[in-house]
This record gives C-alpha cells, sequence and structure tokens, in this order.
C-alpha cells in the first residue's frame, strides 16, 4: 500500500481558481518529476495554470508509518510510490487583533487573535528542530483528538479533553511550537474546518491590572471563547503561555493568599470543562515550572511533552539551517555541506572528527561547534549569527563560511561566560 506525502500550497492573493481544479493541476505538476525531495519547495513551475495561481509548492512529511524509516528533511521519495495528499490555502494577511476586557470602565488586552493560516506564522513549524519526533507526534495527536471530538465519541468512554501541555526549561521553543501547531492544523483540516483562529491569551495583564477581578475576568473570557465555537465551521486554539500563572497550584496557598487566586484557578478549571463539549476547539498550553501547576488541571491535560535544551545533534541542524539561509542572501559564501539528518550518522561522523578522515573541514568546524555550543537554549542559538555580524565581523563585508563558523565559536564562548556570570548572581 502506498504511503501518504503531505504537499503544501500556497496560492496567491488574486487567485480565483476552484481548489479541487488546482488540486489536479499540482498532482499533473509533482507527477512530471521522478523524484520529490522531504522539506523542499518549489516557485518554478512547468504549467501555465499555477504560474499564475500558487507562490509555492512544499514538499512536507510522509504518513506516520515511515517516520522511523526516514529521517526527514533532505530524504527522497518516488512520485510513483506515493499517494499525494494536497492541502491548497491562502495565508491570511491580516495582523494580530487585539481584545479587550475590564470592568469599572477601565480594559486591557486580556488576548490576541490570529486568523489561520496567517502570514506572520508562516515558516515557523519549519524553522522548529528538535531531537525528537515531537513535531510529528504533537501533529498526530492533535489531528486524533480533533477526529474523536467530530465523531461525536462519548467523553465518558474515552476521554479527551483536548488539552496540551508542553513544559521545560525557557527557550526551548515551546510557545513557538503550540502556534506552529496551530497553524498547521489549520491547513491540514481546512476540509472539515475553513475557518480558524487562535487566541493567545494575555494572563499577566489580565492579573497586573484587576487582581480582586481576575476570577470574573477568566470566567468572561472564557466565556467569549465558546460563543466562537459555536460556529462549527470555524477552529478554535486557546494558547494560554506560562499556564500556571492562571493554574498555580491550590495546594501552595496559604491562609494569607488572597481568595481570587484560587477563583482563578476555580473558573479556569471549570470553563476547561465547558469547552470539552466543543469539538473545534483545542487548548495549547506551556509552562517553565510544572511544579507550580494546580495537579487538576494537570491531570486534563491528554499531552504532556517535555520539550528540553537542544543537544549537539539539533543544534548542528539549527546552525545548519542558519547557515544555508546566510549563503542564499548572500551574506556569506562559499559550500554549506550536505547536512546529516539522521543521529545515528551525526554521532558516528562525530566521533570521527578528532581523526578528520574523509571529512571536509567545514563539516568538521560545524560539527564541532555545535558540540562547544551544548547548554544555549533553542533562543540563544538562533540569535549567534547577529552576534557574529554585530561583534565580530566588518558590516556589508561579504566573508567566506569559515571564517564565519570561526566566529560562531568565539560568539557561542562568550555568550557561555555570559550565562555563567548571570547563573553566579542569581545564586
Amino acid at each position: 500500500m502506498a504511503n501518504n506525502l503531505n504537499v503544501e500550497v500556497i496560492i496567491k492573493d488574486q487567485s480565483v481558481f476552484k481548489k479541487k481544479a488546482l488540486i489536479g493541476y499540482v498532482k499533473d505538476e509533482l507527477m512530471r518529476k521522478t523524484v520529490l525531495r522531504i522539506g523542499s519547495q518549489i516557485t518554478v513551475f512547468e504549467l501555465e495554470a499555477l504560474q499564475e495561481n500558487v507562490e509555492v509548492i512544499f514538499i512536507c512529511e510522509l504518513g506516520r508509518q515511515h517516520i522511523s524509516e526516514l529521517s526527514g528533511d533532505g530524504s527522497t521519495v518516488n512520485v510513483s510510490d506515493v499517494d499525494l495528499c494536497i492541502h491548497i490555502y491562502r495565508l491570511n494577511r491580516e495582523g494580530a487583533i487585539p481584545d479587550s476586557i475590564g470592568c469599572d470602565d477601565t480594559e486591557t488586552t486580556a488576548a490576541t487573535h490570529y486568523m489561520l493560516p496567517a502570514t506572520s506564522l508562516h515558516g515557523l513549524w519549519e524553522s522548529l528542530i528538535f531531537d525528537s519526533n515531537i513535531k510529528t507526534d504533537l501533529l498526530q495527536y492533535a489531528r486524533s483528538m480533533l477526529y474523536l471530538s467530530k465523531c461525536g465519541v462519548n467523553s465518558q468512554l474515552i476521554s479527551c479533553n483536548r488539552v496540551v501541555l508542553l513544559h521545560g526549561p525557557p527557550g526551548t521553543g515551546k510557545t513557538s511550537l503550540c502556534k506552529a501547531l496551530a497553524q498547521k492544523i489549520s491547513v491540514r483540516m481546512a476540509d472539515i474546518y475553513p475557518q480558524a483562529v487562535l487566541v493567545e491569551i494575555n494572563s499577566h495583564g489580565l492579573f497586573s491590572k484587576f487582581f480582586s477581578e481576575s476570577g470574573k475576568l477568566v470566567s468572561r473570557l472564557f466565556s467569549k471563547f465558546a460563543e466562537m465555537a459555536l460556529d462549527l465551521r470555524t477552529l478554535v486554539f486557546i494558547l494560554v503561555d506560562e499556564v500556571e500563572s492562571l493554574a498555580h497550584s491550590r495546594a501552595s496557598f496559604t491562609g494569607n493568599e488572597p481568595s481570587d487566586s484560587i477563583r482563578v484557578v476555580n473558573a479556569l478549571l471549570t470553563h476547561l470543562d465547558m469547552l470539552k463539549e466543543h469539538c473545534n476547539v483545542m487548548i495549547l498550553t506551556t509552562s517553565n515550572i510544572t511544579g507550580a501547576i494546580d495537579i487538576a488541571f494537570v491531570d486534563r491535560a491528554d499531552i504532556k511533552a517535555f520539550i528540553p535544551q537542544p543537544s549537539p545533534f539539533a543544534i548542528y541542524s539549527i546552525y545548519h539551517s542558519c547557515l544555508q539561509e546566510l549563503l542564499r542572501v548572500g551574506i556569506i559564501i562559499g559550500t554549506c555541506p550536505d547536512i546529516i539528518n539522521d543521529k545515528k550518522k551525526f554521532l558516528d561522523v562525530q566521533s570521527e572528527t578528532s581523526n578528520h578522515i574523509g571529512i571536509g573541514n567545514t563539516e568538521i568546524s560545524l560539527i564541532e561547534l555545535a558540540r562547544e555550543s551544548e547548554g544555549l537554549t533553542g533562543r540563544s542559538l538562533r540569535k549567534v549569527p547577529l552576534r557574529v555580524l554585530s561583534t565580530q565581523l566588518v558590516p556589508e563585508k561579504v566573508v567566506r563560511i569559515e571564517e564565519f563558523i570561526t566566529a560562531m565559536l568565539t560568539v557561542v564562548k562568550q555568550m557561555k561566560s555570559e550565562q555563567n556570570e548571570i547563573n553566579k548572581n542569581v545564586k
């Protein structure tokens, strides 16, 4: 049985072609090619209909059953060996839409809305690199949860709260992964839900201005979400970053604690249970300190995924994508070594770098840079190129990739030294 190959197609704003017709043209275009590379994109088309209507075609992942056989980006498949699963969509150009709420004639921005798929989130999913299959697993879990709800499965027999909790140290990409997951699902489930919205709650804003009324405001806010969900054609994602702000453990409250803190937690849990009735709502949450979260909330989460600091293998992949981008725009020149997608192969090559047998100098330098960078967060790793350009090199002077990697190593050592100083002061 052929495996499914997911293909995403972004159409131009002015396109008036019917989706069904475009799917046929895209399949014709891809069938003309013998081999497709996972993770690649096509912007030049043979068919005139695609030139006029399509911005880009992304060759995405294979179906779930072949994940262990193919490492991911860079792998190739024969077009004749797969069933093409085409997802056609147009990016929403609207920016963030603030949602205000308040009391006593005073308001604050309680949440921000993004109509999906949003231009501001375009490419975010692909930019996130992890050691495990966490992205694929989350996508499969999320689609399965929504599918169970859509089919009307009795939640008393098969529990499905549609709540995801990502936890781990700061800077590992938890919030970005939540946003990217919402964007990806909105694309993949567009046939069932033609509209999708991501609502990001500003929990700190709720507390800072209206602490004594926070419980009521949480109820009012979630009631709005329930109203949005009444439109069964709309898929609603609710993002609660640092969820411990709203779901702080009630067991940690003392007799001197304001009762409003408990009311907030109670209100949140009550409305989560109420939102279970809406099959088109998914709650995405993150936390840096899971020990501070109320156990009742943790128990409601269908998925509790730990997002760790990146290993040298993930760091290597992150740096490789950075260098490819800098080469693409001409900031650096040279040749980037072919990426190693398989973790076992990477570890084998890493162990061989000391002998330098059959390994290019650039590849050696990049692997050693990744090893030296272990301990930095994903957020920090993405800042290394900017730091190099602003502190190590002459502005607007094009340099070779080898020189740039050497400068990156210097910056990484500086950043780790700075972090060590901060950690000393914190202690």
